[in-house]
């Protein structure tokens, strides 16, 4: 559960708007993570991959882009803009973390949280 002031139904639209915009390229393996349980400082991850640091900035600027277009806030703050082998993107509501194929691999954030409800981003929930 998160402290924003939003309405849920509206931040879950700003939710899909980052994970259609990571799967309508170039990223894959999107997933959206519902941590509202177990976390109090956001309510969803979602997690993508680019295949490299190229395509992880690509992603950054899609999806920073789409959630802008849907009436979304801009990230709290961004970090791993450095090497593009990590990028995190903290909406408050929401965090997106953005990996090449061998930063995901390696860190397995899928794993860590694979206790909590997980969805496919392809096709998009509703």
């Amino acid at each position: 559960m998160s402290v924003s002031t939003a309405d849920a139904t509206v931040v879950w639209d700003w939710v899909k708007a980052a994970a259609a915009a990571a799967e309508e390229g170039p990223g894959f393996d999107t997933v959206i993570i519902d941590v509202g349980d177990v976390l109090v400082i956001t309510d969803h991850f979602v997690i993508t991959s680019g295949p490299n640091t190229r395509a992880v900035r690509a992603l950054t600027e899609r999806i920073e882009e789409a959630v802008d277009i849907c009436g979304g806030p801009k990230p709290i703050c961004i970090e791993g803009l450095t090497d593009h082998e990590w990028v995190l993107m903290d909406y408050g509501d929401f965090v997106v973390h953005i990996f090449s194929s061998s930063a995901r691999e390696y860190y397995a954030l899928d794993l860590l949280w694979k206790d909590c409800p997980t969805l496919a981003a392809n096709p998009l929930p509703s």
